[in-house]
């Protein structure tokens, strides 16, 4: 059978997600008794989504066998299988075909077939090369604190996790499921792992189209202009709306100069990197909101983020914008974006949207924990975040295999996961009559 590009990335995805669990169920994997497969494919599905979310914690619970194997998961979920696939293809000296570029399009997150391969050529030592110089960073912090090997296979897994927006953390030597809140008042871990994020979630076609144009503004595409745009505006906003939320609640304790790096931090980190540097339990409630709202918008195509992206919510909102003006076409930076565009914005927001809510009911239904904490652990799963209340753990078998489906859908994408289930018909060439209705 022929399948679809969107099927092809979806099932390459689901076969490494079940390789990664038989792996992890392996005695050599665990610390103590081997983990049973509904964990193991939990932390598999968490890893190859490149999610975070963890029902054991990553460094007490795993061997160094398993960790690697998490850290493998999450270098392929975060670049896509069909990177390295298409990589080893081209060292080999295969030629890619027109259906082979469609579904590389679609998984590096390129907008033409044109520059595909080229693309793809570059995404690997990119990668690479920004991992390499986080790792070293970090290093310094942390071969002082837990001795050479250690501090540099620390300093390797969290710089390969914040680039790929996964956070998983090895912080379980010092407490389990601690993540990062010890270093909340130390600006080289935590800029680091903040830059680590920002560069992983702005996406690889951005970061072509700066080289390219040489840090340009005006000869930028329309895609990069809207991502950064959105991107400047999400971290900074965010940041700045954090201080204020949280400076008398979970940052109460902190210096001024520590709030100021700690909303930051808190800023960036929902763009679906997952890690935490204050306690997200003693959050205010406007700063649990607005982390559910950061999580749900996530980063950009064709980056290792996941959520609606920045350009679905930058063109929903020209969009409302032109509306209210009474104007046909939405234009921005002198270009007007295509309605095709903003009617998959629209599909893709709903769809989100809808599965959150399905599964927030069927979780309440489930379990005796409170909406907010629900909610929080839903967006983060569907968004592929990892930012958690500590309730994961805690879930039943049922809830969790939710939070599964939840993570594999954020991954590839909701309308695509939508798709797979359905069959593409072509429409009849006829125009029914058309219909007035009320809405507003």
């Amino acid at each position: 059978m022929h399948l679809t590009p969107s099927r092809l990335i979806a099932v390459g995805f689901l076969l490494v997600i079940l390789a990664g669990a038989g792996l992890l169920m392996l005695p050599i994997a665990s610390r103590g008794e081997p983990a049973g497969f509904l964990d193991a494919l939990f932390t598999s599905t968490s890893a190859t989504c490149v999610t975070g979310l963890v029902v054991r914690d990553t460094f007490t619970s795993w061997t160094v066998f398993g960790q690697l194997v998490i850290l493998t998961l999450i270098q392929l979920g975060g670049l896509g299988f069909m990177t390295f696939i298409t990589l080893t293809s081209m060292l080999l000296g295969k030629r890619l075909g027109l259906y082979d570029r469609k579904v590389l399009m679609q998984s590096a997150g390129n907008i033409t077939l044109d520059g595909t391969a080229a693309l793809i050529r570059k995404i690997i030592p990119f990668t690479f090369v920004f991992e390499f110089a986080g790792a070293a960073l970090l290093s310094i912090r942390f071969i002082p604190e837990f001795g050479v090997l250690r501090g540099i296979y620390a300093a390797v897994f969290h710089a390969i996790s914040a680039f790929c927006n996964a956070g998983f953390d090895l912080m379980g030597m010092r407490a389990p499921f601690s993540s990062l809140t010890a270093y909340v008042s130390d600006p080289l871990v935590s800029l680091t792992i903040c830059m680590l994020i920002i560069i992983g979630g702005l996406g690889f076609l951005v970061w072509r189209d700066l080289v390219r144009c040489r840090f340009r503004w005006k000869r930028l595409q329309l895609h990069s202009k809207l991502v950064l745009t959105a991107s400047g505006i999400l971290l900074f906003g965010g940041g700045l709306l954090f201080l204020g939320f949280e400076w008398n609640a979970s940052m109460a304790d902190l210096s001024i100069p520590e709030k100021l790096l700690a909303s930051f931090f808190q800023a960036v980190t929902p763009r679906t990197a997952g890690f935490n540097t204050v306690d997200l339990s003693k959050l205010s409630d406007s700063g649990n909101l607005l982390t559910d709202f950061l999580m749900l918008i996530g980063g950009s195509p064709g980056s290792t983020a996941g959520g609606i992206k920045t350009t679905t919510l930058a063109v929903l909102v020209l969009s409302a914008l032109a509306s209210a003006r009474g104007r046909m076409r939405v234009n921005t930076f002198r270009m007007s974006i295509e309605r095709e565009t903003l009617r998959q914005a629209s599909s893709i927001l709903l769809i989100y949207l809808g599965m959150s809510l399905t599964a927030i009911l069927a979780i309440c239904a489930i379990e005796p924990f409170g909406l907010k904490a629900v909610t929080f652990e839903v967006v983060s799963a569907i968004a592929t975040v990892g930012l958690s209340l500590g309730l994961t753990p805690q879930l039943s078998a049922a809830s969790r295999v939710i939070l599964i489906l939840l993570m594999y859908a954020g991954r590839i994408g909701g309308l695509s996961f939508v798709l797979l289930f359905s069959e593409r018909r072509s429409e009849p060439p006829l125009d029914r009559p058309t219909g007035k209705i009320l809405i507003g």
